[in-house]
């Protein structure tokens, strides 16, 4: 059994001097590799000056986060792979239950820590939290985390919990589940292209969990911050393609017309709001799919007529949220099956 922790850096020389002395020193025996998406600052020079012994694997151009994982993936011999942001500050012995739990349960494709936040350490941290879900109409959420309302991590979310997706910013994935099942989409670039892969290990029968003993601290939004268009055109157009490559057909046209009216609702609230680039983004989104649909055909073809094998949330957390007034994971009141 090997494993290997890889950090996929682009520009993150800072984010390499002040977190990633920390990740060899607890690595709990897992090799270090930094695979390098055709940075242009000196995160490179900087790696080989401090860390001579340590792995760098080097890519021609920026794939992103999911072409840059494959690519580098596929050059790495191991039976684990720690996905791990660059961003991301790991505690001591925060590795070793996550493995162990992987070796005794062989049926778990992936598994996350708990991530809280760094900026506020005993509040959970967007990406991830204690564990992703999604509602019946595609909405990402997460137990500590509705929408951009964080919980305060006050032991309410302990226990381990089979989850719907776990975190890219830190996870471990089995090596055979991700070759077996085509690893990250490409297309997605980056964001919710974890979603679309643990989505894919459960629909081959896998299951994916959150380990909330362990925890490490995630500064978020280092690559792409939030108030960015690229960023919310990434995650808009992604969650499209996520739900035309994963739904089955029969439920797929009711939830991209929900899907087309709150969307429609979030542009105009951007432009109300000012944020003309954030709204432009959401258009430019629906009209990148709408166009390219019918060539990812191919890929629906493979689906198979079940929607989820659980953990989705069977209301809509957008109407909870927004109407409801629910803050907390705890809050929600419908079934997840």
């Amino acid at each position: 059994m090997r494993t290997a922790i890889v950090l996929l850096n682009w520009n993150g020389r800072k984010l390499l001097e002040k977190f990633l002395p920390g990740v060899i020193a607890h690595a709990d025996g897992a090799e270090v590799v930094v695979a390098d998406n055709a940075s242009t600052d000196d995160s490179v020079p900087f790696i080989e000056k401090h860390f001579p012994d340590l792995r760098i694997i080097r890519l021609k151009e920026n794939m992103g986060f999911a072409g840059g994982y494959n690519k580098v993936l596929a050059q790495i011999e191991a039976s684990y792979y720690v996905l791990l942001n660059t961003d991301v500050e790991v505690t001591p012995g925060w590795l070793t239950p996550l493995i162990e739990w992987m070796e005794a349960h062989p049926e778990t494709a992936a598994c996350q820590p708990a991530i809280r936040s760094y900026d506020r350490k005993d509040h959970f941290e967007h990406a991830g939290a204690a564990g992703g879900y999604i509602d019946k109409y595609g909405y990402p959420f997460c137990r500590g985390r509705l929408f951009n309302t964080l919980e305060k991590d006050e032991g309410q979310h302990a226990t381990e919990r089979e989850i719907f997706w776990a975190t890219g910013a830190c996870a471990v994935v089995r090596a055979h589940a991700f070759r077996e099942s085509g690893g990250f989409d490409e297309a997605f670039f980056a964001h919710m292209e974890e979603i679309d892969l643990c989505w894919r290990f459960r629909r081959a029968g896998h299951q994916v969990w959150c380990l909330p003993g362990t925890v490490v601290y995630h500064v978020g939004g280092a690559t792409l911050d939030s108030g960015n268009p690229r960023k919310t055109y990434l995650n808009f157009r992604n969650n499209l393609m996520m739900l035309h490559k994963n739904l089955p057909s029969q439920r797929l046209a009711g939830v991209l017309a929900y899907r087309f009216i709150w969307d429609a609702v979030a542009a105009v609230k951007f432009f109300s709001d000012g944020d003309t680039g954030d709204a432009r983004a959401v258009i430019r989104a629906w009209t990148w799919f709408l166009r390219h649909r019918k060539e990812r055909r191919v890929v629906r073809r493979a689906v198979t007529d079940r929607f989820g094998a659980g953990c989705i949330y069977q209301g809509s957390v957008v109407s909870e949220y927004y109407f409801k007034g629910c803050r907390r994971f705890s809050e929600l009141k419908g079934s997840f099956s």
